[in-house]
């Protein structure tokens, strides 16, 4: 189940990235998408990031939960700031689509 929080916590962090117009023409170029569409990344962001917690909290309870869930936003993080932005930007909306699935599988395997 952790690897599932840290699936979902990696595509909150990509979808709370593309809320920003900077990230947005980093990988979109100036064809950004429309006013509507970074409000709708950042609900989605915050959702995951939120699921992911609910995750963690029902897997080790409320005593291990959140610190399990802020590792898993840490290490999510440092993937995409220091891993994927730096050096393949292009690589972040597919891992963002494909990794919680794949930890959706190992969790139920």
């Amino acid at each position: 189940m952790m690897l599932l929080a840290i699936t979902l916590s990696f595509a909150a962090f990509a979808a709370l990235s593309l809320a920003m117009e900077k990230h947005q023409l980093e990988l979109y170029g100036k064809a950004a998408a429309a006013r509507a569409r970074p409000r709708l990344w950042r609900w989605l962001g915050w959702v995951l990031l939120g699921l992911a917690f609910g995750i963690c909290v029902a897997d080790h309870g409320w005593a291990a939960g959140p610190v399990l869930w802020l590792g898993a936003m840490t290490i999510s993080g440092l993937v995409i700031a220091f891993g994927l932005y730096p050096w393949r930007p292009r690589w972040l909306m597919p891992l963002a689509c494909a990794l919680p699935v794949l930890g959706l599988i190992a969790a139920v395997v």
